[in-house]
């Protein structure tokens, strides 16, 4: 029986590339991303179903949900960087901070709540992806770590109240994708690791299907 996982974010950088890795192993895929266009020529690409909108919609949510009532993998992919170029804390305005944590733990919280039926019946997984910036005290990458820190506790206690579902929260170490040029520049960005080589280490860890918890692909 085909594989099916939900892939948020995947139009571009690690969805993309970690759609293209599961397309190639047989997976049947659902794909969303706030970008049309480039989420349909991605769909196109890999045979895959496009289902356009943003995560932070509950309506869009619900229309994933539906579109998956047969479901092995859920991936967390979409997030936000927030307010560029990176302030401090002092400053980051509040109502950024706020759209910031709608984004990046809300929305996968949600798509988990709607998904969760089928994951159980499936006995699947979640993965949501985290970051290095969930922990370090990086200057600037408050809103975006806090955010992110609250996502790998969101998943840790998921992983404890849902043993029948197999949870990884994924630090995927810097890559070479636009969120990073936003953050950094494109130069520094070009140095990071290509998002092809983090993907197959998590296609990987879904086929190895570990025990629930945190895995760094640094």
């Amino acid at each position: 029986m085909t594989n099916t996982a939900l892939i948020t974010g995947a139009s571009r950088g690690l969805g993309l590339a970690l759609a293209r890795s599961l397309a190639g192993g047989g997976w049947n895929l659902v794909l969303t991303a706030r970008g049309a266009d480039d989420l349909e020529r991605v769909a196109a690409e890999l045979g895959a179903t496009a289902i356009p909108g943003d995560v932070t919609d509950p309506a869009h949510v619900e229309r994933l949900a539906r579109a998956v009532p047969e479901l092995d993998l859920l991936v967390n992919n979409a997030s936000d960087l927030g307010v560029t170029p990176l302030p401090p804390l002092a400053g980051y305005p509040l109502e950024a901070f706020s759209a910031l944590l709608e984004t990046n733990v809300t929305a996968p919280l949600a798509l988990v709540q709607a998904t969760l039926p089928a994951l159980r019946s499936a006995g699947g997984a979640v993965v949501n992806i985290t970051s290095d910036a969930a922990t370090g005290a990086y200057e600037g990458w408050g809103g975006y770590g806090a955010s992110k820190a609250a996502l790998e506790q969101l998943s840790n206690v998921l992983a404890a109240e849902e043993p029948g579902v197999r949870v990884w929260w994924v630090d995927p170490g810097e890559m070479n994708t636009r969120m990073l040029a936003d953050a950094v520049g494109t130069e520094e960005a070009a140095a990071a690791t290509d998002p092809a080589k983090v993907a197959a280490a998590l296609h990987d860890l879904i086929g190895s299907r570990p025990a629930s918890g945190k895995v760094s692909l640094q």
